[in-house]
């Protein structure tokens, strides 16, 4: 049998990905098209594992008007060169800096000892710090997102948290998606959410 070519390799490992998520989907729940999302054209591509902080830190440095993250989990701390979210968040103020919109929405929950609060909370303060928007949702709501939109036309979602577990050491994977009318129906949904975004 001959060798398959690098391309053909990429596109058989995205394809048996996006079959095993429809599988999942129709396994898990079924969606009255009456609810359903619009069905948008996007250029794709499949983030794994550690391609996840490169791809966003590359997007924060060249966003030009608009960031906007919604992740459950942005851990910081223990801050070092080697921290993934640290630079995340660096990148993140120098983008705003430069004159960039920056919005962060982060998860709280209702027990003052959770530690996601704290982290969150800690996150929060430095970006704020740095003149970034920081919301918090309502602790009586469970917000388990791990998204963000860049110039209101790229999508990054998928199952990264901003942790130092889930960018250098978890077996992660999440999406790049190029699509305006995405980034939008995306913004829309978080408003739903209560975030009051612009």
């Amino acid at each position: 049998m001959p060798a398959m070519s690098r391309e053909s390799f990429k596109a058989s490992r995205l394809f048996a990905f996006l079959s095993l998520a429809t599988t999942v989907a129709l396994l898990c729940c079924t969606v009255s098209p009456a609810f359903a999302s619009e069905t948008h054209k996007a250029n794709v591509t499949l983030l794994k594992n550690r391609e996840y902080p490169d791809a966003l830190l590359k997007n924060i440095r060249e966003a030009r008007k608009s960031l906007l993250l919604a992740y459950y989990l942005f851990k910081t701390t223990p801050a070092s060169i080697l921290n993934q979210p640290g630079r995340i968040a660096e990148e993140l103020a120098k983008a705003r800096h430069r004159g960039v919109a920056v919005t962060v929405i982060l998860e709280v929950s209702d027990d003052p000892d959770d530690p996601l609060n704290l982290e969150n909370r800690k996150t929060g303060a430095f970006l704020a710090e740095k003149g970034i928007k920081v919301l918090f949702d309502s602790p009586r709501t469970k917000t388990h997102l791990k998204v963000a939109l860049i110039d209101d036309r790229y999508v990054l979602l998928g199952s990264h948290n901003l942790t130092q577990s889930a960018l250098k050491y978890n077996n992660e994977v999440s999406v790049l998606l190029d699509s305006p009318e995405m980034a939008a129906e995306m913004k829309t949904y978080l408003n739903r959410l209560g975030a009051g975004l612009p």
